[in-house]
């Protein structure tokens, strides 16, 4: 049962074909998510995860702190007044955004970007405010780890940027994905008309489950990252082992153990926060696997690659097979509960013993 707030909510086709092309061209794997959720919920993720990604553009482009900062500042008065938007996104489009794609600087600019602010402007009252609150957010942690100067969670070594302490490292993937999943998951209550009980239970299990994605994140793009002179993984850890992969001078298979140990404590609870979704729920739980069993798949093969990891051949990528099977296992599973659970262990031990047979030849 749905709420009356989203019973007579329903975008134009034109609006629907906008989210999904730019969606398509910014992140495909995003964008085969969304059509597994039902009407109006997939169009407000799709929006909500567009406007994250104009966000991302901010903290990833190439311009000095000062000018990042004047724009946190505009997307933040945007997100309360979308009606600004023709003015703001004409100046955007006059500015300079090294280091995007682009179809990421398409987000900027007036024809790229506008029907995106129309959209999340035609949202409901709360709908809107649920994006506003928790993307805000977001803005907020981003916007500290850009300036060492002023944030104490952030440090200087060999001219990158580092977060300082896994309490750092654990409130940034709070800000940039934690936050994503407090706000999908209260879209989410209010789509499927959830109990207070089975509310408060997923409220609880939000947040780890965006940090699971985020540190999974984090480990795929470490070398990118370093090439934009940041680095996510606390120097509280790299202190241990002389920051050798600040210099791509790799790490020992005890560090990169513990590292990926962090990970699965997340993505556990991340598995326990799917099977807390009421399986009426289905189309939320299919949404979930396709971004929960991808990560899980991405620490595999990061275990697997272990030797080239923090090195010039740091990379950690699925293929197309793999993440064509995650789908299929996503929807095949999706209300199975003994099946997800066996499935996570079976990553798991996995893992595990790759990096065990990986620690006994050294």
């Amino acid at each position: 049962m749905t709420s009356m707030l989203f019973d007579v909510y329903t975008l134009k086709p034109m609006q629907r074909r906008y989210l999904t092309i730019t969606m398509d061209r910014v992140s495909r794997s995003f964008a085969l998510v969304v059509p597994w959720l039902e009407d109006p919920l997939q169009d407000y993720m799709a929006t909500a995860y567009l406007l994250c990604r104009a966000l991302d553009n901010i903290e990833d482009c190439g311009q000095p702190l000062a000018w990042q900062q004047q724009r946190f500042a505009e997307f933040t008065g945007l997100l309360a007044e979308p009606e600004s938007a023709p003015a703001r996104l004409a100046e955007w489009e006059a500015a300079s955004w090294p280091g995007l794609s682009p179809d990421e600087r398409a987000l900027m600019t007036l024809e790229g970007g506008l029907p995106l602010w129309l959209i999340y402007a035609s949202f409901p009252t709360r709908t809107r405010s649920i994006l506003r609150n928790w993307i805000s957010v977001m803005a907020t942690g981003m916007e500290a780890v850009c300036d060492p100067a002023q944030s104490a969670s952030v440090t200087l070594r060999r001219n990158v940027r580092v977060l300082t302490t896994v309490e750092a490292y654990n409130d940034y993937c709070y800000s940039v994905a934690g936050t994503v999943g407090g706000m999908g998951t209260e879209l989410v209550i209010d789509h499927y008309g959830l109990s207070c009980a089975e509310a408060t239970s997923l409220l609880a299990g939000s947040q780890a489950c965006g940090r699971a994605l985020q540190k999974t994140n984090v480990l795929k793009d470490f070398a990118e990252d370093l090439q934009r002179q940041i680095c996510y993984l606390p120097d509280e850890w790299l202190r241990d082992i002389d920051h050798t992969p600040l210099n791509l001078g790799g790490a020992p298979v005890g560090w990169v153990r513990d590292l990926l140990d962090d990970i699965l404590t997340e993505l556990r609870s991340a598995t326990a926060y799917v099977l807390d979704v009421p399986h009426r729920a289905k189309g939320y739980r299919i949404a979930s696997l396709m971004c929960l069993l991808p990560a899980y798949e991405t620490i595999l093969c990061a275990a697997r690659r272990r030797a080239e990891l923090f090195t010039a051949g740091h990379q950690i990528k699925i293929d197309r097979s793999t993440m064509v099977r995650c789908i299929h296992d996503a929807a095949s599973l999706a209300v199975d509960d003994d099946a997800i659970r066996g499935l996570s262990q079976d990553f798991e031990r996995a893992i595990r013993d790759t990096l065990q047979t990986a620690a006994s030849a050294t």
